[in-house]
């Protein structure tokens, strides 16, 4: 197996599941974004983004289905939930939640506010920096309760919606979570599994907005 990655990118996604299940894989570290300072990536991947994602013959670009893909394909289930399982629907639904509703808007905001920053794009970032923590509120609501996602244990759910909360912490929109959610992601943080992860590469660092 091998992972293209960005340090801090959707790709610590997978690479943190990878970690988490102890499999044997290569990582090829690459700069961000890639498709501007590693041109050749594109011959790897098309698009131009990460992660990319092959196991054999198969190749794939969605990190949270990546995640999805080890857990099925290697029968790790102390890492997530089979069909079977009566929190399956809800699982499945944290796991898309995580970027479709979490990780989108973070992205244009990132965009507009550091890689094409302009007055007009910083308004429209703020307006999605917005989205996003008030997309937060499903979240918080269940973290009142609860120490994990699904089931009362650890599984990639949390991993695909701690990285939205991660990812969140380096566009300083942290400052805004509810004491609950932060203690959750920082709780997350603590595991090894991703610290192993996230040390690979540089870190992902922004300069201070006005």
């Amino acid at each position: 197996m091998k992972l293209w990655h960005c340090s801090s990118a959707r790709s610590l996604r997978p690479l943190w599941t990878l970690e988490e299940l102890e499999l044997d894989y290569e990582v090829q570290i690459l700069p961000f974004p890639p498709r501007v300072f590693e041109r050749d990536y594109l011959k790897v991947n098309s698009l131009g983004t990460v992660p990319f994602f092959s196991d054999g013959d198969i190749e794939m670009t969605e990190s949270v289905g990546i995640c999805q893909y080890l857990i099925d394909r290697y029968q790790r289930y102390e890492f997530g939930l089979e069909p079977s399982h009566p929190e399956y629907g809800a699982y499945l639904n944290w796991l898309h939640h995580a970027d479709a509703t979490l990780t989108f808007p973070q992205t244009i905001a990132m965009r507009y506010y550091y890689l094409e920053p302009t007055p007009e794009k910083q308004a429209v970032a703020d307006d999605y920096g917005k989205w996003y923590l008030s997309r937060l509120r499903r979240l918080d609501s269940h973290l009142e309760s609860h120490d994990y996602l699904v089931d009362n244990r650890f599984t990639i759910a949390d991993i695909a919606v701690s990285y939205a909360l991660y990812l969140g912490r380096a566009l300083k929109f942290d400052q805004h979570y509810k004491p609950q959610t932060a203690e959750y992601l920082q709780r997350l943080m603590e595991r090894p599994a991703f610290k192993r992860a996230d040390e690979q590469g540089e870190p992902l660092q922004f300069p201070d907005r006005e």
